[in-house]
C-alpha cells in the first residue's frame, strides 16, 4: 500500500511543480532588476533582491493602489448582484411553478453558447447610448447576470426535498418566506463557491475594460499592468511581476478562507 502510494504521488508531486514553475517565476522576477529578468540559465534566487519593484508599484508614479480599489469595487458589486440575480432566479426556476417554466430555463440556457467576444460591440453600443460607456457600471452590470450563476443555483434548490416547503406553507408562510428562511440558509455554500467564481472572473477580467473604459483614470488592475514600461517603451518585467503577485493575492485569500465551502458546494450542485 505504502509503494502504491507513492508511485502515485510521484506524478502528483511533478504535475504540482509544473503549475506551481509559473508563479516561482514571477515571484522571482518580481525580485530582480530588468537585466537579469532573461538571464539564460534562468536565475531562479535573485541577487540582490530588487525591493524597489514593489516600491515602485506600490508608491510610484504609476502606483496600482488606485485601481487596485476600483477593482475591489467592481468585483464586490458583481458578485453581490450576481449573488441576488441567481439566487433569485434559480429557485423560481426550481420551485414556482409557472407556464413555459422549463422551456424558458432551456432557452436560457441555450445563451452560453454564445461567445462572450460577439457580445461586446453590441455592449459597447449599448452602454454608449446609455451614456454608461468609460464607466465602472458598464463592468458591474453585465456581470449580475450570468447562466452559470442560476444554473447552479437551480441544482441546488431542485436537490432540496419539497417538503420543506410544504410544511412552511401549512404554517402560513408565503413563498418569499419560504425562499428566504427555508431554502436560503441552506445555500449557504453553494453561494460561497458562486462568489469565488464570480470574483475571480471580475478580477482577472481583462478583455471587458479593454473595449469599454477609454480613460486611464478608470483602469481596473488586469489594465493597469500595461502600465510599466522602461525607458525604451518596453514592458518593463521586474515591475510587471511585482505588480502581478500583488494582484493575485486577493484571489489567493478569497479561496482560502472559502475553499471547504467551494468543494462542499460542487458536491451538492453534483458537480465533481
Amino acid at each position: 500500500m505504502t509503494r502504491s502510494k507513492w508511485l502515485w504521488g510521484i506524478p502528483l508531486w511533478i504535475l504540482a511543480i509544473a503549475f506551481l514553475a509559473p508563479f516561482g517565476w514571477m515571484i522571482s522576477t518580481a525580485l530582480k532588476p530588468d537585466v537579469d529578468a532573461y538571464k539564460i540559465p534562468m536565475q531562479w534566487i535573485p541577487h540582490p533582491f530588487q525591493w524597489d519593484n514593489f516600491t515602485t508599484v506600490l508608491s510610484g508614479a504609476t502606483s496600482v493602489l488606485p485601481a487596485f480599489g476600483r477593482s475591489v469595487f467592481v468585483a464586490v458589486l458583481r458578485v453581490a448582484g450576481e449573488l441576488v440575480t441567481a439566487t433569485m432566479a434559480g429557485y423560481a426556476f426550481a420551485r414556482m411553478s409557472f407556464k413555459g417554466r422549463d422551456k424558458l430555463f432551456l432557452l436560457y440556457l441555450a445563451t452560453a453558447i454564445i461567445p462572450a467576444q460577439l457580445l461586446l460591440v453590441p455592449r459597447f453600443i449599448y452602454f454608449q447610448k446609455l451614456g454608461l460607456y468609460d464607466t465602472l457600471w458598464a463592468l458591474i452590470l453585465p456581470g449580475m447576470f450570468t447562466v452559470l450563476g442560476t444554473f447552479l443555483m437551480r441544482q441546488f434548490f431542485v436537490s432540496q426535498p419539497a417538503e420543506f416547503a410544504e410544511a412552511a406553507r401549512m404554517d402560513g408562510a408565503n413563498e418569499w418566506r419560504v425562499f428566504t428562511r427555508i431554502y436560503l440558509p441552506l445555500a449557504t455554500p453553494v453561494m460561497s463557491a458562486l462568489g469565488i467564481l464570480a470574483f475571480v472572473w471580475s478580477w482577472n477580467d481583462y478583455e471587458t475594460p479593454l473595449v469599454l473604459i477609454s480613460n486611464p483614470d478608470r483602469y481596473t488592475l488586469p489594465l493597469s499592468l500595461t502600465n510599466f514600461v522602461d525607458e525604451q517603451g518596453q514592458i518593463a518585467p521586474g515591475l510587471t511581476m511585482a505588480a502581478s503577485v500583488i494582484s493575485i493575492v486577493p484571489v489567493l485569500l478569497v479561496f482560502v478562507v472559502l475553499q471547504r465551502r467551494f468543494v462542499a458546494a460542487m458536491t451538492h450542485t453534483g458537480i465533481k
